[in-house]
């Protein structure tokens, strides 16, 4: 019998749906780049996050920690024996990775972050429910395509 989500996985991915909605209008607002996302397990696996094929991923630590966790697999529970690869190393229609907070957006090649990432160095990371490596802020300068800071004045309601 397959262990079901935890509650931490379910209070995690009810975030992440959260700031890909607001990512989908900070696009659309900043560079005016529209985003048509898929809700359904369906069409996620089929498709992968949306059509124009960008990964997004919440990193609510990026502000305290000054790094930037990227992940590369990830468990639904950690009980479960095997990780499977998710974020940059996730089989899908994605080239693009887009990850930070509602303060800072980062906009990343998804083959420069699998690159970064077979280099070796940077500090490998892994949880219980999740693997990847954290990207420190002179690298994130240095190897973001695009960087968005959000006018905390314009800031739309949590």
């Amino acid at each position: 019998m397959k262990p079901e989500m935890t509650e931490y996985y379910k209070e995690k991915l009810a975030q992440g749906t959260e700031f890909q909605d607001f990512i989908a209008l900070t696009l659309l607002d900043n560079l005016g780049f529209p985003l048509s996302c898929f809700n359904s397990k369906k069409y996620q696996y089929q498709f992968g996050e949306n059509r124009q094929g960008v990964e997004i991923k919440f990193d609510d630590r990026f502000k305290e920690t000054g790094n930037l966790f990227i992940e590369i697999a990830e468990k639904t529970n950690a009980i479960n024996k095997d990780f499977i690869p998710s974020g940059i190393m996730r089989n899908d229609n994605s080239w693009l990775y887009v990850i930070g907070n509602y303060q800072n957006v980062f906009i990343f090649g998804k083959t420069t972050l699998k690159h970064l990432y077979k280099s070796g160095r940077y500090r490998q990371v892994e949880i219980p429910t999740s693997k990847g490596f954290l990207l420190d802020t002179e690298s994130v300068r240095k190897y973001a395509e695009k960087t968005i800071i959000i006018d905390e004045n314009k800031k739309q309601e949590e």
